[in-house]
């Protein structure tokens, strides 16, 4: 017997530990339905999928964040 499918809103980070949880193995198959929240910039997930795809991971792109805010803020001043 299947059971019926279910909806559930959680976290990202938190999908594997929820699978973990209900018993389902690593090696089920699972349909996953992608609904994100609004952005507060748009365009910023289709960038960081190409910073991503570029190879940089996100402390690559946290470092070179924190390096552009040292090259502007003596200029702020």
């Amino acid at each position: 017997m299947t059971a019926a499918p279910e909806t559930i809103e959680i976290a990202a980070s938190e999908v594997a530990a929820e699978l973990k949880r209900r018993g389902i193995g690593s090696d089920e198959r699972v349909i996953l339905t992608f609904a994100p929240e609004q952005e507060l910039m748009p365009g910023r997930r289709a960038s960081r999928a190409r910073v991503v795809a570029a190879g940089l991971s996100d402390d690559d792109i946290d470092r070179l964040i924190k390096d552009a805010q040292r090259d502007v803020e003596p200029q702020l001043r």
